[in-house]
């Protein structure tokens, strides 16, 4: 279990290190089709192979994708499978640490949905 923040910390240097954790994470995640990628794979609960990925993520250029793909990999999020074979057959899945996101991309998820719903009641 994640450890449960107090917020109200009275540790300046603590706020300043939580405050850089956030920021790396969503260096880690950002761009127009990390996200998308990273849904494809949580939905697929196991490997996908890159023509599958590239046909999910509709919109996405094979270049696009494979810069992507390869900056999760560095990351760490996702591990590349390939297989020696004639073609070549290349597979992609979430590591140990890119299913630990699962519920921070829930809470994000429920997030954007209430902000959403109180928009909706605003405007």
């Amino acid at each position: 279990m994640p450890e449960q923040r107090e917020w109200n910390c009275d540790d300046p240097q603590r706020r300043m290190e939580w405050a850089a954790a956030t920021t790396e994470t969503l260096r880690v995640l950002e761009g127009k089709w990390k996200i998308i990628v990273l849904c494809q794979l949580f939905a697929a609960k196991g490997p996908l192979r890159f023509s599958d990925l590239e046909r999910m993520v509709d919109g996405i250029s094979q270049k696009m994708l494979i810069q992507q793909l390869k900056q999760l990999e560095k990351d760490a999020i996702v591990t590349r499978t390939v297989f020696a074979q004639v073609p070549p057959r290349v597979e992609y899945e979430l590591s140990a640490i890119g299913y630990a996101l699962g519920p921070s991309m829930q809470a994000l998820i429920e997030w954007a949905e209430a902000r959403r719903e109180l928009a909706g009641q605003i405007g």
